[in-house]
């Protein structure tokens, strides 16, 4: 059964509070040239919740941030302070769905007081066929529930968006569903209003980015891309009329898909114009919507 339309009586109360408390924010893909090596000074977790919270991001997303791993209790407890102190909700994200993989992060997310972790099915050392991943999960997602914490399994290309939701129906549980990301599934040649209408139902998460093809070279081949949200192929709104966010109290976490632009400085300059800009397109559908 769907876990958004057959919700027990008992959960009526959880899911109101959500309802109330849909955000928008930021994930760590959001800045991804900013922390990586290839920054001049890159930056940390709390200098990156300091530009979530300078943007009005009301949620940051710490997404395949391996560094969270070696944080210890009282980095983590200072974390979730600084967090707390600036209004923003903490959200996880890793890659697997080994015990190894899942447990250090509900770990991490009980000390956080983050309600979500982001996953894949496949990591890059584990590529589980589905009835493996069915009993995976299946032994994993007692721990979740008794956490209060929800997974949210992406769709991407390595895993199609129908064998996605089959999973999860099979497991039928209020702690599993989709982060969905249209951009994602098109290597698959799946169309993003498929993916949409197909994984909408069971959507936990949105990770919001937008993509181009553009003419590699100039006239060989094309190469898939980021561009600024609302100038390139998603269907946001088309994605926003059937996941219905608000109402389900459903987080958007801004990501990109940013390529390298001639130095380091341009670089960073048009990642955080895309944040600018993206967040207030965001903001300025929302309100011509209601």
């Amino acid at each position: 059964r769907s876990p958004v339309h057959c919700a027990p009586e008992s959960t009526l109360t959880s899911i109101d509070f959500w309802q109330a408390n849909a955000m928008i924010g930021l994930s760590t893909y959001a800045l991804f040239w900013q922390h990586s090596e290839r920054a001049i000074r890159a930056l940390d977790l709390d200098n990156m919740l300091d530009i979530t919270a300078g943007l009005g991001g009301e949620v940051f997303q710490i997404c395949d941030y391996q560094k969270i791993l070696s944080y210890t209790p009282e980095q983590l407890a200072r974390l979730q302070a600084k967090a707390a102190d600036l209004n923003i909700t903490l959200e996880l994200g890793t890659k697997g769905i080994l015990p190894e993989v899942l447990t250090p992060y509900l770990q991490i997310a009980e000390v956080l007081g983050a309600k979500l972790i982001r996953s894949m099915l496949t990591a890059p050392n584990h590529r589980p066929a589905l009835a493996e991943a069915e009993t995976l999960l299946r032994n994993q997602l007692g721990a979740f529930a008794t956490s209060g914490v929800t997974l949210a399994l992406e769709t991407y290309e390595q895993v199609g968006s129908q064998d996605l939701v089959s999973l999860v129906e099979t497991l039928g549980s209020d702690h599993l569903g989709i982060c969905l990301d249209p951009a994602n599934c098109v290597a698959r040649l799946e169309h993003p209003k498929d993916v949409i209408d197909r994984c909408a139902p069971y959507v936990k998460n949105l990770h919001i980015k937008d993509f181009a093809f553009t003419r590699r070279g100039g006239w060989v081949g094309f190469t898939l891309e980021g561009a600024e949200l609302g100038t390139g192929l998603l269907p946001y709104e088309y994605m926003i009329d059937k996941v219905s966010p608000d109402t389900r109290g459903i987080n958007r976490v801004l990501e990109h898909w940013l390529t390298w632009r001639d130095d380091f400085e341009q670089t960073r300059e048009t990642e955080n114009n895309w944040n600018t800009a993206n967040l207030a397109y965001m903001r300025r559908i929302d309100q011509q919507r209601s």
